[in-house]
C-alpha cells in the first residue's frame, strides 16, 4: 500500500480507501475459491427447497439483513424471490428473548423455531467471539443445518465450533472497518453467483 504522511482530512480519507483496496486485493487472492464453495452450497440448499437464515450484531446485523433483502427481492436482475430470513429484524422477538432468557439466545431461539435440516446459517462476526453467534452456530448444528461463517482477524471462537461440512470465509484483516467492507463485497459475490447458477447468464 502507498505510504502517506497523514496531515489533512483528505490524506486520511485516501489512506482509508487505499487500505480498503489493498485488503480487497488480498482477499481476492486468498478467498475466491472458498467464496465459490460457499456460493455453491447456498445454490444446492435452494435447489433442495431449503432456506438461508442469517445473523450478526451491529454492522454485521446490517450485512445479514442486506443479504436477505437481496435474496427475497432482487440483486441486479429480475428473478423469483429466494427464501432467506435475517434473524436480527424482529424487535419484539429479539427483546422478548433477551428479556426472558438472555441476549446470548436471541438468534438460537429463533433457529430452534425456524431452522430445518438442510437449511444454512449465514453467521457474520468480525471478531468470531460474539456469544449469541456462537450459540446460533451450536443450535444450527443441533437442527442439522450447515454453517457459512463470515469472520476476520483470527476467526475467534467460531473456528472451534465449525464442522467439516461448514465453510469459514475469513477476511485477511484485523481492522473491523476493513473486515466489514470485505464482508459486504463477499455478500455481493455470493448473490451474483446464486443468480448466475440458478437463472443463467443474463441476456
Amino acid at each position: 500500500m502507498e505510504t502517506l504522511e497523514i496531515t489533512t482530512p483528505v490524506d486520511r480519507i485516501r489512506t482509508h480507501m487505499l487500505e480498503s483496496a489493498d485488503t480487497k486485493r488480498l482477499a481476492a487472492d486468498q478467498l475466491a475459491p472458498v467464496i465459490a464453495a460457499a456460493g455453491d452450497a447456498i445454490v444446492q440448499c435452494l435447489i433442495a427447497n431449503n432456506k438461508i437464515l442469517s445473523c450478526g450484531n451491529g454492522g454485521s446485523a446490517g450485512d445479514a439483513q442486506h443479504f436477505s433483502s437481496e435474496m427475497l427481492n432482487r440483486y441486479e436482475r429480475e428473478r423469483p424471490s429466494l427464501p432467506a430470513i435475517a434473524l436480527s429484524t424482529d424487535t419484539s422477538t429479539l427483546t422478548s428473548i433477551a428479556n426472558d432468557y438472555s441476549y446470548a439466545e436471541i438468534f438460537a431461539k429463533q433457529i430452534k423455531g425456524l431452522g430445518r435440516e438442510g437449511d444454512i446459517l449465514l453467521a457474520i462476526s468480525t471478531s468470531g467471539q460474539s456469544l449469541n453467534i456462537l450459540r446460533a452456530i451450536e443450535t444450527a448444528h443441533d437442527r442439522q443445518m450447515s454453517v457459512i461463517a463470515l469472520t476476520g482477524k483470527d476467526g475467534g471462537a467460531i473456528v472451534e465450533l465449525l464442522k467439516p461440512n461448514d465453510i469459514e470465509i475469513r477476511v485477511p484483516a484485523f481492522r473491523t472497518a476493513r473486515i466489514q467492507e470485505v464482508h459486504l463485497l463477499i455478500i455481493h459475490c455470493l448473490c451474483d453467483m446464486i443468480d448466475q447458477s440458478l437463472f443463467g447468464q443474463e441476456n
